[in-house]
């Protein structure tokens, strides 16, 4: 019999929690051939999800729980989820029900068939933030997937099923700084794509504020390329030929006009400091990042659990 773990990232996700393991239970009822166990992350959350869950761990054996010192991000949920499993397949959904569980026979046939990963992109952001959301992460992944050689198809969620082998090259990358749907795409192996509906949430509200996902976009994109940097060397290049060429006009329109050259020249004096000071942004996006990640200091700190590492 195959064993599966399910890693499952909460944060303030106690109305949802019970109804989450109660569909699940009834998709995984269907699947006889395969062994399942729960894995839920509380990433420091503010309400009650912790007792939820030492709740459902009480009710079902094959719950299990680990429980942050306090709010470390998604990120690093992922991460300690992923670090605890030791079964032949396992899968990284939202515990939301937007990630639906009945997707799991079709998703397990593929893996059974030889895939490495089966991973799913949305058809469309139904229920998701609108007009405003859906242009800006359509945008995000033309951004991401021309500057990078890691590309990940619109619409890329981090619900996926993986094999022992691609979870274990994963975990194998400790930065602190992560950005798993990029990483998932990063090691290779053969990934098999599924369209789905995405679903509107029922119980609860999302914790991903708009500037939280913009912050999260710009993750992405410094993670996995040093397009900016490249950009700040083009720009320099450019900016030095219109200095020519504006020194010239200022010296036509001087003998020309006598004078009326200040606005122009407070305009490129603008112009060049803005270019300045985003170019030492992103600059400092990068050294920052690297800042971090020479701290070494661990992705997250378990306050409590019921698991430990290869557990089986």
């Amino acid at each position: 019999m195959k064993t599966v773990d399910l890693v499952v990232p909460c944060f303030n996700e106690e109305e949802v929690l019970p109804e989450f393991v109660r569909v699940t239970n009834q998709v995984i009822a269907t699947l006889p051939e395969y062994s399942f166990r729960y894995i839920l992350v509380n990433d420091g959350s503010r309400d009650g999800t912790l007792s939820v869950m030492e709740s459902l761990a009480k009710e079902f054996d094959n719950v299990k729980y680990i429980s942050f010192s306090r709010n470390f991000g998604k990120e690093a949920a992922m991460y300690a989820g992923l670090e605890h499993t030791s079964a032949d397949y396992v899968f990284v959904m939202d515990a939301d029900l937007q990630h639906p569980p009945a997707m799991f026979p079709q998703m397990l046939a593929e893996v059974s068939k030889g895939h490495d990963c089966c991973a799913l992109y949305r058809e469309e952001r139904k229920g998701d933030g609108g007009a405003l959301r859906t242009g800006f992460s359509k945008l995000f992944f033309k951004l991401q997937n021309s500057m990078s050689s890691v590309k990940m198809p619109y619409g890329a969620v981090d619900y996926r099923v993986m094999s022992r082998q691609m979870v274990d090259s994963i975990v194998a990358m400790s930065e602190a700084q992560r950005f798993s749907k990029g990483l998932f795409c990063w090691v290779g192996f053969d990934t098999k794509w599924l369209p789905y509906e995405n679903v509107e949430r029922t119980i609860g509200t999302s914790s991903w504020s708009f500037w939280g996902l913009f912050k999260y976009a710009i993750d992405g994109i410094t993670a996995f390329s040093v397009s900016p940097l490249k950009w700040i060397f083009v720009i320099g290049i450019l900016m030095l030929l219109g200095a020519f060429g504006l020194l010239l006009a200022w010296i036509i329109m001087a003998i020309v006009a006598e004078g009326g050259t200040v606005v122009p020249t407070l305009c490129g004096i603008f112009f060049v400091g803005g270019i300045i000071e985003t170019s030492l942004g992103i600059i400092g996006e990068y050294m920052g990042r690297v800042y971090i990640e020479t701290k070494n200091r661990p992705i997250y700190i378990a306050k409590t659990k019921n698991i430990e590492k290869n557990e089986k």
